[in-house]
């Protein structure tokens, strides 16, 4: 009798696949038309320095000109949309994974956050936001006097 080794991820991975075929086909997102109107949500990191607070956003394939930044009741949101390919047709694709259409993140600052000086820039795809923190949320040291 052969002996073979129980692997529990290759079952977990088995139930993962059943379940995203299942959700894929019951939203619409397997195929065609379907797929291209699906929603994606591009990955953001937010990191915090000493004197801000920055933003960063993979954006890969989408020009500068398809994404909107605003801020609102201290909700700052990032807008934009990806488009198909413009020069190939989709039936002509063998396999699409690549989500597109409009996206739409909202990261709600803290109070320390000084919205007027909010910077962004835009390089090799990646959105780097940048939001200066208020001055007295600042830290700042205090200087012990020694008395006599």
């Amino acid at each position: 009798m052969a002996m073979s080794r129980w692997d529990p991820f290759r079952e977990l991975s088995s139930i993962q696949s059943e379940l995203n075929r299942l959700f894929g086909r019951t939203y619409g997102v397997e195929g065609g038309d379907e797929l291209r109107a699906a929603t994606w949500v591009p990955p953001v990191d937010v990191a915090e320095t000493q004197d801000r607070f920055v933003i960063t956003a993979e954006l890969p394939g989408i020009r500068s000109d398809d994404v909107d930044i605003s801020v609102e009741n201290s909700v700052l949101r990032i807008q934009g949309e990806r488009r198909f390919y413009e020069e190939q047709r989709e039936d002509g694709f063998h396999r699409i994974e690549r989500r597109f259409g409009t996206f739409s993140r909202s990261i709600t600052l803290p109070s320390t956050a000084d919205p007027e000086g909010i910077q962004a820039s835009f390089d090799a795809g990646v959105l780097t936001i940048e939001v200066p923190k208020k001055e007295e949320a600042k830290p700042r040291k205090i200087r012990v006097k020694a008395t006599g």
